[in-house]
C-alpha cells in the first residue's frame, strides 16, 4: 500500500513539475516578446536624441526635442485602438495568435523608422512618414500591455501571480535597457557622436525589426491558456466593447489606478534621459549611464515587490506609491535638477524607483484580476491605453512645454496631483487577490 502511494505521488510530483516547466517556459516567450516590443518603441526615445535634427531642423534643442516628443506621444494616441483591436482578437481567437501579429506588426514599424529619408531628402514628408511608422507602432503596442498582461496573468499559478506578472515590467523596462545599450556600445566603441547623429541612429530600428521577427518565430510555440480555452466553450460571442461595458466600475478603476502611476514612470524613463541632458546638464556619456544604471536597479525591483503583493495583497502597494509619490515627488525633482555630478543624479532616481515600483511591478496583475476572462484582454488593454495615450505618452510633452515656457517646477506639481487622483483610488479598490475575476466567465 505505501508503495502504491509513494508511486501515486511521484507521478503527482512529475504531472506538477511537468505543468510548472511548460508555464515557466510559456511565461519566458511571452516575456521575450514583450521585451523586444519595448526595445523597438523605445528605440525612438532612446535615440531621439541624435535624430530629431534630421526631421525637425531647428537652431533650438529644445524645440526639436519638444517636436519628437510630440511624434512619441502619437505613437500613445493610437493606442487604445490597439487595445480594442488586439483585445477583440485575443478574447475571441485566443492569447497566442494576438501576440504574434502584435509583434509582426512592431516588426514593419522599426523597419519603416531603419531606412526613412530624412527632411534634407524630402522635406516635409519625412516627419509625416515617421509620424505613420510611430502609429504602426503604437497600435502594436496598445494590443501588446493587454494581451500579454492577460497572457502572463493567465498561465501563472494563484499563489506567484504577483510574482510571475511582475516580469511583464520587468521585459519593459528591459527593452528600454537593450536601447539604451545599443546607444552606450555605439558610442564608445564604434561611432562618434557626429556619425550617430548622421546615419548611426538607423541601426538600433534594423536591430529591432531583426528581434522582433526571432519574437515572432518563438511565439508561434505558446500554448493557448486554460482560462481562455476554458471561457471559449461557455461563453457568449457578443460585442465585446458591449460585454466591457457591463462592467463599468472596473474600467474606471483601471484608469483611476493607472494615470498616476504611468505618469510617474514615464517621468522616470522616457523623459528622463532629456531632464538629465537638458536641466541636470550631464553630458552625453554620463546621461546614458545614469539612466542605464537607474532602470538596471529599477528591474531588480519588480519581481520583488511582486513577491511581496502575492503575500500582503496588491492593494497596499498600490497605497504605499501613492503616499509617497504624493509626499517625495517634488523634493526628487527639484535636489535631482540641482544634483551635482552622476552619482547623486543615479541615487536620487533609484529613490524615485522604489516608489514608483509599487505601481509598476503588480498593475498589470490588477488589472486582469478585475475582469472575467472573455473580456480580460480587451478589460486591461483598452482603459490602460487610452490613460497611458492622456496622462503617460504625454509626460515629455508636457514637461518639456513647461521648461520652453520658463516653469519647469510646474511640471513636479502636475506629476504630484496626478499621483493623489489615483492614491485616492487605491484607497476605496478592492483588493483584487483576495477578490478575483481570474475563474469567472460571462
Amino acid at each position: 500500500m505505501t508503495a502504491v502511494t509513494t508511486g501515486v505521488q511521484e507521478r503527482q510530483e512529475h504531472i506538477d513539475f511537468l505543468d510548472m516547466r511548460r508555464r515557466i517556459r510559456a511565461i519566458f516567450i511571452g516575456s521575450v516578446g514583450n521585451l523586444v516590443e519595448w526595445y523597438d518603441f523605445y528605440a525612438y526615445a532612446a535615440f531621439a536624441l541624435y535624430f530629431a535634427a534630421a526631421f525637425f531642423p531647428s537652431a533650438d534643442p529644445v524645440v526639436q526635442q519638444l517636436n519628437a516628443a510630440v511624434l512619441f506621444a502619437a505613437g500613445f494616441l493610437v493606442r487604445p485602438l490597439g487595445g480594442w483591436l488586439f483585445g477583440y482578437l485575443a478574447d475571441h481567437h485566443g492569447r497566442r495568435g494576438a501576440l504574434m501579429l502584435s509583434v509582426g506588426l512592431m516588426c514593419f514599424g522599426s523597419l519603416m523608422i531603419a531606412v526613412m529619408p530624412t527632411y534634407a531628402s524630402i522635406g516635409i514628408y519625412a516627419p509625416v512618414v515617421l509620424a505613420l511608422a510611430r502609429i504602426l507602432q503604437g497600435l502594436s503596442l496598445g494590443g501588446e500591455y493587454g494581451t500579454s498582461a492577460t497572457y502572463l496573468t493567465e498561465m501563472a499559478d494563484e499563489r506567484h501571480r504577483g510574482f510571475y506578472s511582475s516580469f511583464q515590467y520587468v521585459t519593459l523596462i528591459g527593452g528600454q535597457i537593450c536601447a539604451l545599450l545599443v546607444l552606450l556600445v555605439l558610442q564608445k566603441v564604434f561611432l562618434t557622436a557626429d556619425e550617430i547623429r548622421a546615419w548611426g541612429w538607423r541601426i538600433p530600428f534594423f536591430i529591432g525589426a531583426l528581434l522582433a521577427i526571432i519574437a515572432l518565430v518563438m511565439r508561434r510555440t505558446l500554448d493557448e491558456t486554460e482560462a481562455f480555452a476554458a471561457a471559449r466553450t461557455v461563453a457568449r460571442r457578443t460585442s465585446s466593447l458591449r460585454a466591457l461595458m457591463n462592467h463599468p466600475r472596473e474600467v474606471l478603476l483601471v484608469v483611476g489606478l493607472t494615470a498616476g502611476g504611468t505618469a510617474a514612470f514615464y517621468t522616470y524613463t522616457t523623459y528622463m534621459q532629456k531632464f538629465l541632458k537638458l536641466s541636470v546638464g550631464l553630458t552625453d556619456d554620463q546621461t546614458t549611464l545614469v539612466t542605464l544604471s537607474a532602470l538596471v536597479f529599477g528591474i531588480v525591483l519588480q519581481p520583488i515587490y511582486g513577491a511581496i503583493s502575492d503575500r500582503i495583497g496588491r492593494k497596499w502597494l498600490l497605497i504605499a506609491f501613492g503616499v509617497t509619490g504624493v509626499l517625495f515627488t517634488i523634493p526628487l525633482l527639484t535636489t535631482l535638477q540641482n544634483a551635482k555630478g552622476p552619482f547623486a543624479a543615479f541615487l536620487l532616481i533609484a529613490a524615485a524607483w522604489m516608489i514608483v515600483s509599487g505601481y509598476t511591478s503588480i498593475n498589470a496583475v490588477v488589472k486582469a484580476e478585475l475582469f472575467p476572462t472573455n473580456i480580460r484582454a480587451i478589460g486591461v488593454g483598452l482603459p490602460y491605453a487610452l490613460t497611458v495615450s492622456i496622462f503617460g505618452g504625454t509626460a515629455d510633452s508636457v514637461a518639456l512645454w513647461f521648461k520652453s515656457l520658463g516653469h519647469e517646477a510646474w511640471f513636479y506639481y502636475y506629476l504630484t496631483g496626478m499621483i493623489g487622483i489615483s492614491l485616492l483610488v487605491y484607497v476605496f479598490m478592492r483588493d483584487t487577490k483576495a477578490d478575483s475575476a481570474m475563474h469567472r466567465h460571462e
